[in-house]
C-alpha cells in the first residue's frame, strides 16, 4: 500500500515539473518566435520611418544691394534770380514775353531814363569845362603866370567832375536790366507804365539745365553721409522717370528746432521740364554691394546668439549658421555661410525638427509680372 501511494506522488512530481518547464518554454521570447506561424510574423508592425515635412524653398543668388537712407527733398534750379530794380522809376520798355528763354546779357527791362540822361550830359559839360581849365592853367604854370597851387586846385576840380559824371552814368545803367545769366524766365509781374520802387520783384529767371534737390536727414545719420554719395529720385509729376543725383554739399549746422540736417544734391540730367519747388522721394546710397549673395528675409531665422537658415541638403534639411549685412526690400545679404545658388527653406522652419530633419523641397510659384503703366 505504501508503495502505491509513493508511486503515485512520484507521478504527480513528474506531472508537475513538466507542466512549468512548458510554461516557461512559453513565456521565452526565442520560444514565442520559433512557435510563431507566418501569418503572426506578418502581423508584426514595422518600425515607423522618420516624417516628410513639405517647405518652399529658393537659391541664394547674385545681386545688387544697396544700403540707403529714405527721405524726401524739394527740387531746386542751381540758379535762380528775382530781378529787382537798384533806383525807382517808371517801367519804359519790357522785351521779353512770359517764360521766354534767354541769354545772359540780353535787355529785359527799360526804365525812363529822362532825368538821369539830362544827369548826364550835365556831367559831361561841367567836365569838358574842367578839362579845359586845367589845360590852359598848366600852360600858364609852365610860364609862372600862376601858381602852383591854382593848378593843384584846378585838377582837383575836373577829378570831382570826373567822378560825378561815372556816378550820374552809373544811375543811368541801373535804368537797363539784362538777364544775368542763360535762363528761363517766369511770368512778369509789371507792366509798361508801373511805376517801382527800389527793390521791387519784377521777374524770375532760373537756369532749369541744371538742377538740384535738397534733402533734410535725421541729425543721426550725419556719421554716414558725404560728398559724392548717389542719390536716387522718383517725382510724382514724372512717375516714370528714374532720376539720379550726386551729393554736393552738407549743410554746416543742423537745425536745432528739427533736429534735422540739410543737404544738397546735383542732378545729373539736363531735362528743362523740371521745375523749382517739385516734391522728390529720395533715397541716398549710403554703400552698396555689386555683387551680394541675398536670400529673402523669410529664410533667416533670428535666434538670441546668432542667426541661421536651413540648408537643403539632399532629402534632409541642414541647419546653418550665418553673418548677414545689409538689407533691402525684402532681401537680406548673405556675408559668410552661403554661397550663391545653395538652396534654402523659406516657409515651413517652424515643421522642422532635429538636426537633419526629412523635407519635401517645394519651389514657390514665380511672382506674377508687373503690369506696365
Amino acid at each position: 500500500m505504501k508503495s502505491h501511494s509513493r508511486t503515485r506522488w512520484i507521478s504527480l512530481g513528474a506531472l508537475v515539473v513538466v507542466a512549468v518547464a512548458a510554461s516557461l518554454a512559453a513565456t521565452r521570447p526565442w520560444a514565442q518566435a520559433g512557435t510563431r506561424t507566418p501569418a503572426q510574423q506578418s502581423s508584426i508592425a514595422p518600425v515607423p520611418l522618420e516624417p516628410v515635412v513639405d517647405v518652399e524653398v529658393t537659391a541664394a543668388r547674385h545681386r545688387l544691394i544697396r544700403e540707403e537712407i529714405s527721405a524726401v527733398g524739394t527740387l531746386r534750379a542751381a540758379e535762380s534770380v528775382m530781378l529787382r530794380p537798384e533806383i525807382a522809376g517808371r517801367i519804359d520798355k519790357i522785351h521779353f514775353h512770359d517764360g521766354q528763354v534767354v541769354r545772359a546779357g540780353d535787355m529785359l527791362f527799360e526804365l525812363d531814363a529822362t532825368v538821369l540822361g539830362a544827369e548826364v550830359e550835365q556831367a559831361r559839360a561841367e567836365l569838358d569845362l574842367a578839362r579845359s581849365n586845367v589845360r590852359r592853367t598848366r600852360e600858364l604854370a609852365n610860364q609862372r603866370f600862376v601858381s602852383a597851387r591854382s593848378l593843384d586846385e584846378a585838377e582837383s576840380s575836373m577829378r570831382v567832375l570826373e567822378a560825378k559824371l561815372k556816378l550820374a552814368q552809373a544811375r543811368m545803367s541801373k535804368t537797363r536790366l539784362k538777364a544775368p545769366f542763360d535762363g528761363v524766365l517766369g511770368l512778369r509781374k509789371v507792366s509798361v507804365g508801373d511805376y517801382v520802387e527800389v527793390g521791387a520783384d519784377l521777374v524770375l529767371i532760373e537756369d532749369l539745365s541744371s538742377m538740384q534737390v535738397d534733402l533734410r536727414l535725421p541729425e543721426r545719420f550725419l556719421g554716414a553721409i558725404e560728398p559724392g554719395q548717389t542719390i536716387l529720385l522718383t517725382l510724382d509729376a514724372y512717375p516714370e522717370a528714374s532720376l539720379r543725383a550726386r551729393l554736393v554739399a552738407i549743410d554746416a549746422q543742423v537745425d536745432a528746432g528739427g533736429r534735422a540736417l540739410l543737404v544738397r544734391g546735383r542732378l545729373e540730367t539736363n531735362d528743362t521740364k523740371l521745375r523749382t519747388g517739385m516734391f522728390a522721394r529720395a533715397r541716398l546710397v549710403t554703400g552698396e554691394s555689386p555683387d551680394a549673395v541675398v536670400i529673402p528675409e523669410e529664410a533667416l531665422v533670428v535666434g538670441a546668439d546668432e542667426s541661421h537658415v536651413f540648408l537643403v541638403d539632399g532629402e534632409h534639411a541642414r541647419r546653418v549658421p550665418v553673418r548677414t549685412g545689409r538689407r533691402t526690400a525684402g532681401l537680406v545679404e548673405v556675408v559668410s555661410g552661403l554661397s550663391a545658388g545653395d538652396r534654402v527653406v523659406v516657409a515651413g522652419h517652424l515643421k522642422l525638427r532635429g538636426e537633419r530633419p526629412r523635407i519635401n523641397p517645394i519651389m514657390p510659384p514665380p511672382a506674377p509680372a508687373a503690369s506696365a503703366r
